[in-house]
């Protein structure tokens, strides 16, 4: 058992290597593709041609493709990310200095979101069928039908405009006490939280109640258990797998979510950076950054993949 175990875990790491490597190619081609050519757009109108040519060989735009491609391949194994062409810079020291922000931003919509869509989904899997799952039910589906970037709009209206309680935009610079940083992460995480708890209570609840319908879940009922013990020591722990493949599912959809939500609010991440380097054709910056989105959505799937795995009691 233990080696059908280890086969399953190895199978889903190399599947996670493989589908990065397919990414990677994705990722490079697509955004060489962008409308515009690098050099005229960094060089301005009133570039002559042979500055532009000249510009294109210093920056090997001028080499086949598949050869840049495998450059930029082997450099990102090596650690090595190129260097910005807007900003002549190393990507690595441009990306360090927001995704520390980004992973700020995403962590305390983990701490607030994962807590709260559990608690909902499960205390509305126990009381199924009564009027508070069902408000939690059309609740939970009418966030799902809304856009992000409308709730991010809808936020800035009720709260900066009209309760005029938060900023607008969200500038950690001018955050000076702990207040202020409250404030300024407020409304990023409220939209991030509408947005992927929802999806969160409803995998949620689903698990637990599929799991709530097994028969030895029944047994411990007819023997006399309360419903809070058969629920949190027989039910929950053998939900854990699909509960835990929602919460990753929910959370790596932060990889697209926060892409918006940092460009509605001006929250100076990696997204907003990312989303910067496409209006000046900065193509390492732009790949770097999706790669690190990629990477971050794979390592959440593989990682709720294992859990998976590891936690299936016919497995154990």
């Amino acid at each position: 058992m233990r080696y059908e175990v280890s086969v399953l875990v190895l199978n889903r790491l190399f599947i996670a290597i493989i589908s990065l490597l397919i990414v990677s190619f994705a990722v490079f081609f697509a955004t060489s593709m962008l409308p515009g050519d690098t050099a005229s757009i960094l060089l301005g109108q009133a570039a002559t041609p042979e500055a532009v040519a000249g510009l294109r060989r210093a920056m090997h735009l001028d080499e086949p493709a598949i050869l840049r491609f495998l450059e930029w391949l082997f450099g990102l194994m090596k650690g090595d990310l190129g260097t910005s062409y807007a900003n002549n810079m190393p990507v690595a020291e441009l990306i360090g200095r927001r995704l520390l922000a980004t992973l700020e931003l995403a962590a305390i919509t983990t701490l607030v979101s994962v807590p709260l869509a559990l608690l909902l989904g499960i205390t509305s899997a126990m009381l199924r069928g009564s009027y508070y799952d069902r408000l939690v039910t059309v609740i939970s589906i009418g966030v799902i039908s809304v856009p992000e970037f409308m709730v991010a709009t809808l936020a800035v209206l009720l709260f900066a405009v009209y309760l005029r309680w938060l900023p607008a935009l969200s500038s950690t610079s001018e955050a000076h006490t702990l207040f202020d940083l409250l404030k300024i992460y407020a409304m990023p995480v409220i939209t991030l939280t509408f947005v992927i708890s929802a999806q969160m209570i409803r995998m949620t609840r689903a698990a637990l109640i599929e799991t709530l319908k097994t028969p030895y879940v029944e047994m411990a009922l007819l023997k006399g258990a309360s419903r809070g013990r058969m629920v949190f020591r027989h039910a929950l722990p053998n939900a854990l797998g699909p509960i835990v493949n929602a919460i990753a599912l929910s959370l790596s959809y932060l990889v697209g979510g926060v892409i918006i939500v940092e460009t509605i609010f001006n929250y100076p991440g990696i997204a907003k950076l990312m989303v910067d380097a496409v209006a000046t054709r900065d193509l390492p910056l732009i790949q770097s950054c999706a790669m690190i989105f990629c990477l971050g959505y794979l390592l959440l799937i593989t990682a709720a993949d294992i859990i998976a795995i590891l936690s299936n009691p016919r497995l154990r």
